[in-house]
């Protein structure tokens, strides 16, 4: 089974471009150019001259000794964290910065949720001269105020999403009005695999220098290419796409992708996809989806403002269904617990989504000799509000 995008942009059952006829010209155009501008050789060294100069690149695979010894197994860090903006988030608005400027576009629109891709948009719009407007939940603004002064330092208009939840799908929903109503100097970053096709696939490319490092990496630490297990945390899924990306042909490493149960799988107040999720469209495509029995797409909840999305990206869709992904859901209590657990271990303050992905191994058992590579997608700077509240640590 292939686990690629085929050519209709399409991971398995789940995928393709469900969007209005006014989107029709800005992602056909894009479809039509990805591949293509991303293989021109100026395009690839410009690409990782700025991975390399500016975002700090490679970042390194740490072994986390004392996690290790605690869990009896070999984990390692894979140290998104360190680069330039806190999260991996800007190896993609990177890329797709390079990609709006190879197509003439001179206005640049985003989503976010916890604001990190908010920032990252922002910075590659300060980098490159480009007018930069950020859309984000009324509730997201609140519990981020970092980032949304990051994003103001930085040149960009942030603008409050009101409608529904008000947080990443309303600030998303927004962010597509705009692009329809600005469909000729517009470039949107999605900051996520999702979204239409090319979106998925071209972000996961950019992310993709994630598991190419990794395979370096471990040669040098562990003698061989694959580790036994890959394990991420998903939302919409571009941190997991990124390590996921060059093992998704290779049975012999394991995915895990570590989900956001909030209160509960069963609480009504959960972003747990995959295991509530079912078949339906959202922002352009297919995907599993959260949703009441007549198809409204229900809330999602999360301590996490990044994992609170009611979908999954195609890619993850397809890793659940067809079962080469291991899917894992994990409380907000639990995270909060892992997060606080890795700064006393290894003196490193994660982001509570990748403390998602840290929690699984209170319950899910290793070998001795495993070797488990985590994306540590981000730093924790941005949660510290919310880590002071639930620790009461003021």
């Amino acid at each position: 089974m292939n686990y690629n995008v085929n050519e209709n942009g399409y991971y398995g059952d789940f995928g393709g471009a469900y969007i209005p006829e006014m989107l029709y010209p800005n992602v056909e155009e894009l479809r039509q150019n990805y591949i293509k501008v991303m293989q021109e050789p100026e395009f690839q060294e410009e690409f990782h001259e700025l991975l390399r100069e500016y975002v700090g690149r490679p970042t390194p695979l740490y072994f986390a000794k004392r996690f290790s010894e605690k869990y009896g197994t070999k984990v390692y860090l894979k140290r998104e964290d360190l680069c330039h903006t806190g999260a991996h988030k800007v190896n993609n608005t990177i890329g797709q910065i390079l990609m709006a400027k190879r197509l003439g576009k001179t206005r640049i629109i985003a989503e976010t949720g916890a604001g990190q891709h908010g920032v990252a948009t922002a910075t590659v719009c300060a980098l490159m001269g480009l007018e930069c407007i950020v859309y984000m939940g009324a509730v997201d603004i609140k519990r981020q105020a970092p980032n949304v002064a990051r994003m103001k330092m930085l040149g960009a208009k942030v603008v409050p999403a009101e409608s529904g939840s008000k947080t990443l799908k309303d600030a998303t929903n927004e962010a597509i009005r705009d692009w329809i109503n600005n469909p000729t100097d517009t470039h949107y970053i999605i900051g996520s695999v999702v979204g239409p096709h090319p979106y998925p696939d071209m972000v996961a490319r950019f992310q993709s220098v994630i598991s190419e490092e990794v395979k370096k990496q471990l040669v040098e630490k562990e003698g061989r290419e694959n580790p036994d297990y890959v394990v991420a945390c998903v939302g919409g899924g571009s941190n997991a796409a990124g390590i996921y990306y060059h093992y998704l042909d290779n049975p012999n490493v394991g995915i895990i992708a570590v989900e956001a149960a909030g209160k509960g799988i069963d609480s009504g107040e959960s972003a747990a996809t995959s295991a509530l999720g079912k078949e339906g469209i959202i922002h352009g495509s297919k995907t599993l989806l959260m949703q009441t029995p007549d198809g409204q797409i229900t809330e999602p909840y999360s301590i996490s403002a990044g994992l609170d999305y009611p979908g999954v990206g195609p890619m993850h869709a397809h890793l659940f269904r067809s079962g080469r992904g291991e899917f894992i859901s994990i409380t907000d209590d639990a995270a909060m617990q892992a997060g606080l657990e890795l700064s006393k271990l290894e003196g490193i303050i994660p982001a509570i989504e990748t403390s998602h992905a840290l929690a699984i191994f209170k319950d899910r058992k290793f070998k001795k000799d495993d070797v488990v590579v985590i994306n540590l997608s981000g730093r924790g700077d941005k949660d510290l509000n919310t880590y002071i509240e639930y620790f009461n640590l003021a």
